[in-house]
């Protein structure tokens, strides 16, 4: 399945705020407190949602949404990672904007696996739900997923090279998360969970315009 990666010029502002560069710098405090505020948000949106003909537990949409909250948790951390240690504004309001958009979505999905009185942890190995996904799970980890050790090379970097990076690990991480989402529009009838997914790829690409940008500023 091909993902549309196509740069554009970068937006003059980050889903409708003003300019990075005449923003202050919020502290982790701050973002936490909106994130636990997001996610009560993205439960309470899940709690309103239809609860007729909901999906059973062996359904692509119950295994959809086990899998990308943990691929969601993973870009969440990343973010917040870059937010508390990046000195460029705008890759500090960009990982800002993926952590609280993401962990809302992580409500969002939580609250429906709740509502259909089904676990929100999987019994299944990951990907089970997509048809022909062998390969797709390397060492464990879903498509763009980064490995441990990236994870602890993020952790420790600083300056430049965390810029760097982030933005390279938030891209391929990304382009898995997109793959996902847009397979579950064409596997599941539930209305909820195919208008979460558009919602993701639509959001998830337009970040990757705005990521080419940022690194190839970071780069050069």
């Amino acid at each position: 399945m091909s993902v549309s990666t196509e740069s554009s010029p970068a937006p003059a502002v980050v889903n409708g705020t003003a300019p990075a560069a005449t923003r202050g710098r919020f502290g982790p405090g701050w973002l936490a407190a909106v994130l636990v505020f997001g996610l009560l948000i993205g439960l309470a949106a899940g709690l309103l949602g239809p609860r007729l003909r909901t999906p059973g537990d062996d359904s692509v949409e119950a295994g959809f949404l086990r899998d990308m909250s943990n691929h969601h948790a993973q870009a969440v951390e990343m973010s917040m990672i870059a937010h508390a240690n990046s000195t460029t504004p705008q890759i500090v309001t960009l990982a800002a904007d993926i952590a609280l958009t993401q962990h809302g979505q992580i409500g969002t999905m939580q609250a429906w696996l709740r509502d259909w009185n089904l676990s929100p942890s999987r019994s299944e190995p990951a990907m089970a739900w997509m048809p022909g996904s062998e390969g797709s799970v390397q060492n464990g980890l879903m498509p763009g997923m980064a490995t441990p050790e990236q994870m602890a090379a993020l952790r420790k970097a600083t300056g430049k090279d965390l810029d760097i990076q982030f933005l390279t690990l938030m891209r391929a991480h990304h382009l898995g998360g997109i793959h996902m989402a847009q397979e579950i529009l064409e596997l599941s009838k539930n209305e909820d969970v195919k208008w979460l997914a558009q919602a993701m790829v639509s959001g998830q690409q337009g970040e990757i315009n705005l990521i080419d940008t940022l690194l190839k500023q970071a780069q050069g």
